[in-house]
């Protein structure tokens, strides 16, 4: 059965940082790409950073570009997500999601529970 399992959010001042993981069991890591997503209340969930596994190519959403940063350790099939300069607009529950690849427009075959990241500030 696959497993998707966030852990690392909380409350943050505005400027912080914080370090999402989401560790993955059930499939083949190699073969898939993991994707961050988070969803603001009332408003539509996003798709902000992505990683092929297989060659660690990675993407992100304009939001969040040049202060996140996805990573992969292929030991621990776990991808991190590091939040730099955070600002209060990153406030969401974040999800990773087991996806087909990073590019075109690729189904989510699992979610994660999601994890809350509030920022204040």
């Amino acid at each position: 059965e696959v497993q998707l399992v966030e852990s690392g959010g909380g409350l943050v001042q505005a400027g912080g940082s914080l370090r999402l993981s989401c560790a993955a069991s059930g499939f083949t890591f190699d073969d898939y790409a993991i994707a961050w997503f988070r969803q603001a209340p009332e408003k539509e969930r996003e798709g902000i950073s992505c990683i092929t596994n297989r060659d660690d190519a990675t993407y992100y959403g304009d939001s969040v570009k040049g202060r996140f940063t996805i990573s992969s350790d292929n030991a621990k099939n776990t991808v991190y997500l590091q939040m730099n300069s955070l600002k209060p607009e990153d406030t969401a529950v974040y999800y990773c999601a087991l996806v087909g690849g990073c590019t075109g427009a690729p189904g989510v075959y699992w979610w994660g529970q999601g994890t809350q990241v509030t920022v204040s500030s």
